[in-house]
């Protein structure tokens, strides 16, 4: 049973930081990648970031602007996502996801999904 529980969200200031962890189970984590999407209020839902535990390639949304890092601990089957500088604009609710396929990440189609962590930033 594939499993992703997202985690790590809050209420932070503008300027502040926060790491998100992606919890996996129950697929062959180094095959799939894993991404994190983000949905606002009243907006689409968006993609973040994702990464590749195959080869470890990371990919980036252009808005990330070089905030965000991701990273993933094969060993534990868990993906971070490190967020810095954080403004009101980022506030939404955080998802992550995966597939056998990266390209699923661009168009957000990836096949497995967990529960959002929410992250709010005051200015």
């Amino acid at each position: 049973d594939v499993q992703l529980q997202a985690s790590g969200g809050g209420q932070v200031q503008a300027g502040g930081s926060l790491r998100l962890s992606c919890a996996t189970s129950g697929f062959n984590f180094d095959e799939f990648a894993i991404g994190w999407f983000r949905q606002a209020p009243g907006k689409e839902r968006k993609e973040v970031s994702c990464i590749t535990n195959s080869d470890g390639k990371t990919f980036y949304a252009e808005f990330m602007a070089g905030r965000f890092t991701i990273s993933s601990d094969n060993a534990k089957s868990t993906v971070y996502l490190q967020m810095d500088n954080l403004q009101p604009e980022d506030t939404a609710v955080y998802y992550c996801a995966a597939d056998r396929k990266l390209s699923t990440w661009y168009w957000g189609g990836m096949n497995y999904w967990g529960k959002g962590t929410l992250v709010t930033v005051s200015s």
